[in-house]
């Protein structure tokens, strides 16, 4: 059973008695997660590279797991006062489905968290600009701040003259965490360069690790079962495979089917797995497998 849909045999009896109703799943919390690229060494597929964090094994939700940087929306996110570029809240709420007020603050959470958990910014001085470098003991102090919620995003952009970029931003699509998870996500996935002034900075505190990999050489230690990594990360490492650069999956990102993905649990055997889309199942046979050793995954 491949990494997308395997549950663990101790798992599974608690799984599916969420699928027959004997138990109630918790409702899911709204939250944004961003998958930053930055284009490899060649332009063959399986070598664009994407920034994982490995999340402290201590951790109530996925721990030990690598994700992308992200979390749950804030209340203060919904400010609409915040500094804005990019298409409208409104564009955004079309594209996702769901209301204006909603679709501008899972985009803020986006980009809060994605500054909060790698030091990365979506912002600048200008509707065309983005920030520098953001390493200096300043913009940690706010970093800081933000993450310990005594700032809001809204007042640190405006205290440092800046517009969140939104435009740098693309949709890739959403998940659902399954019934049986005692903490529950309904997650937008964006995916997003790295802004080429910018460096990554092991900063979350919910984190032992980071690391950035070719997405070829974090499916193959995944299959390996020498890093783990929920249903979600690992497929949009298999969806982001064919692209050869950066550039490639924006502009594949503007024609995906954005239905959301809500996984459940069927019995198989004795145990149970986890059903996904079709697609998303045949693309782990599709790409799984037949490459030969990669460049090593170099920690950051």
């Amino acid at each position: 059973m491949d990494p997308a849909t395997r549950l663990p045999d101790e798992l599974a009896a608690h799984a599916l008695a969420f699928e027959d109703g004997s138990r109630t799943p918790v409702e899911p919390r709204l939250a944004s997660t961003v998958v930053l690229l930055r284009d490899g060494a060649s332009v063959t597929p399986g070598t664009l590279e994407v920034y994982l964090l490995r999340r402290h094994v201590d951790m109530a939700f996925a721990a030990g797991m690598c994700v992308f940087p992200g979390g749950g929306v804030d209340p203060r996110d919904f400010d609409q006062s915040i500094a804005w570029a990019g298409p409208s809240p409104a564009a955004w709420a079309e594209r996702m489905g769901v209301e204006e007020s909603l679709a501008r603050a899972l985009v803020c959470a986006a980009c809060r968290e994605t500054f909060e958990e790698a030091g990365v910014l979506l912002a600048g001085p200008s509707t065309d600009t983005v920030v520098g470098d953001t390493t200096g003991a300043d913009w940690e102090a706010d970093r800081v701040a933000l993450e310990s919620r005594e700032v809001s995003f809204t007042g640190f952009l405006a205290r440092r003259g800046l517009v969140l970029r939104t435009d740098l931003l693309r949709l890739w699509g959403s998940w659902v965490t399954p019934s049986f998870e005692p903490r529950r996500y309904d997650t937008q996935f964006f995916v997003a360069q790295l802004p080429e002034s910018q460096v990554t900075r092991d900063v979350s505190t919910e984190s032992d690790r980071v690391l950035w990999a070719p997405v070829r050489e974090a499916i193959r230690v995944v299959d390996a079962g020498e890093m783990l990594m929920l249903p979600p990360t690992y497929v949009t490492c298999l969806e982001l495979y064919e692209y050869g650069a950066v550039a490639d999956a924006l502009r594949g990102a503007e024609g995906r089917d954005l239905t959301p993905v809500r996984p459940s649990v069927v019995a198989e055997g004795r145990g149970a797995r986890l059903s996904i889309p079709d697609h998303l199942r045949e693309l782990t046979r599709t790409v799984q497998g037949g490459w030969p050793d990669g460049p090593p995954v170099t920690p950051r």
